[in-house]
């Protein structure tokens, strides 16, 4: 089956966009992993497959794929990319689209700069909608990782995260620790691990090992949900720059009640077609 793709990125978090509009598309995880692959596929983070709305009222529906082949619930990065990319296909002209997620309805707007700026929604704290399975009412909890006892901020932003303060997220155990904290009996849904470190109360800098993926050069939700813990903390303002290895987000937040809105750039890095059948044949 041949496809039409197109690869696109937000700070380094790569995917691999694929019009189920105009394509019939019903991918099973055999064939996401074949995809998702870097050395026997295209390679990426995750795929985003564009689909029309369920409600009339919303433009826009989408799936979300992990490299591992699981889907999930939302993807701040691959938002950004996929209104760049409805745009640039002609899908949509509007510059602020209504896109239904598993994890809810998300609004991105094309900014005029060329950045996207995504209302992400409010910030679930709540521990059964997380969900961490904890003895605390939340947010913040505690949990004992490879026989460290840690204090997390449980945050849900359409997808689960758990988030940390280190001292210095270059030197943080985010390899060691984060498959851990993703596996954790007490996530029962798997867990983005979110590692924060204050530069002032504007600026933080943020490693983050995704549920599925591994560490990525920038987590979109885990921006947010690293802003999020951050303020109920008392530590940051309502507006942070959050550096990524990848590059830079704002995040913006006011507090109990109100959405999160990520603004950052989307960028496409080429177009081209597979062969999904032969792909899928080459995966080991």
């Amino acid at each position: 089956m041949e496809l039409g793709f197109v690869k696109m990125q937000g700070l380094g978090n790569d995917f691999v966009v694929l019009d189920g509009v105009r394509q019939r598309l019903a991918l099973s995880k055999e064939e996401v992993r074949a995809i998702a692959d870097r050395r026997f596929g295209i390679g990426c983070d995750q795929i985003l497959v564009v689909h029309p709305a369920h409600n009339p009222a919303h433009d826009f529906r989408y799936q979300i794929f992990n490299a591992d082949g699981s889907e999930v619930e939302n993807c701040g990065n691959g938002a950004r990319c996929f209104a760049q990319f409805v745009r640039d296909t002609g899908l949509s002209t509007e510059s602020e689209i209504q896109v239904e997620t598993l994890g809810g309805v998300i609004t991105p707007r094309c900014l005029a700069d060329g950045q996207v700026c995504v209302d992400m929604g409010e910030p679930i704290f709540e521990p059964d909608r997380v969900p961490i399975s904890s003895p605390d009412p939340g947010p913040h909890h505690h949990i004992e990782v490879g026989g460290r006892a840690l204090q997390i901020t449980a945050i849900s932003m359409g997808n689960p995260h758990a988030v940390q303060r280190v001292d210095n997220v270059d030197c943080a155990p985010v390899t060691e620790l984060g498959p851990l904290i993703e596996m954790h009996p007490a996530f029962p849904r798997r867990v983005n691990a979110g590692f924060l470190q204050i530069i002032d109360r504007t600026h933080i800098a943020l490693r983050v090992w995704e549920r599925g993926v591994g560490e990525t050069l920038a987590c979109g939700t885990g921006a947010c949900a690293a802003v999020v813990s951050g303020i109920l903390h008392g530590w940051l303002d309502e507006v942070v720059e959050v550096r990524t290895r990848g590059g830079l987000l704002s995040i913006a937040w006011a507090g109990d009640g109100s959405r999160v809105m990520m603004t950052g750039p989307a960028h496409t890095s080429y177009r081209g077609q597979v062969d999904l059948a032969a792909l899928t044949r080459n995966l080991p």
